[in-house]
């Protein structure tokens, strides 16, 4: 299966029936941040990001802070908003964090997952299937994000749920790098499938030994160039 995947020039808005503009502007904003639409190091125009995501200026400025708080960009006096740079020694430090964080989500969500959240995640996964097909790299990483969101909610842990989030996203931008590698997608879809294979076992050695291997197949992607 081919899955190497184009990028596109289009800024990415992720606009879900009955949110609030803030949180519109906040989910575009991210999105289009975390699938490098917006350039590690590159200073944005507030207004250009108003235009880009068809959005207010109180919702952007909204979504601006709480993107600084979560590290995707930073608010630098009297030059303005930057995208947050990328460094190997950033990825290798999130990945330390990640492990620990990931294997714990396993853990519990061993203990509290339930028959309907094995059938989400499998359908999530076969969705990550048909999108990799489709060569459609903003649908894999709405996709990825919906999986290990529900991974972390199935938890019932707020505060893991908030940490992981903010991993993820983080995570997500070293990842949009590998997504055009002839077979990554087909080894995540692996992955992701033994994730749920164990979660399903109720087996939380098999889950924290799955996720580990998710995780550091993300390192050895990264590290590969």
């Amino acid at each position: 299966m081919k899955t190497d995947v184009t990028q596109t020039q289009e800024r990415p808005v992720d606009k879900a029936a009955g949110l609030s503009l803030n949180e519109q502007a906040y989910r575009g904003f991210k999105l289009a941040l975390v699938t490098l639409s917006y350039k590690p190091g590159e200073y944005l125009n507030t207004a250009q990001v108003m235009n880009d995501l068809s959005m207010g200026r109180t919702p952007i400025n909204q979504a601006i802070h709480r993107l600084a708080n979560e590290g995707l960009l930073q608010i630098i006096p009297r030059k303005g908003v930057m995208v947050s740079p990328l460094s190997i020694d950033d990825a290798l430090e999130l990945i330390e964090v990640r492990l620990a964080n990931e294997i714990l989500c396993m853990k519990l969500a061993s203990q509290r997952i339930s028959p309907q959240d094995i059938v989400e995640l499998e359908a999530i996964n076969q969705q990550i299937e048909s999108a990799s097909e489709l060569r459609d790299r903003n649908q894999l990483m709405l996709l990825d994000n919906q999986f290990h969101q529900l991974l972390a909610k199935i938890t019932g842990n707020k505060m893991l749920i908030d940490i992981l989030s903010v991993l993820h996203a983080q995570a997500q931008r070293f990842w949009a790098s590998s997504l055009s590698k002839e077979g990554h997608m087909q080894e995540v879809i692996e992955e992701h499938r033994a994730i749920i294979s164990a979660l399903a076992a109720q087996d939380a050695r098999s889950a924290a030994a799955a996720a580990e291997v998710h995780i550091l197949s993300f390192r050895n992607a990264l590290l590969r160039g």
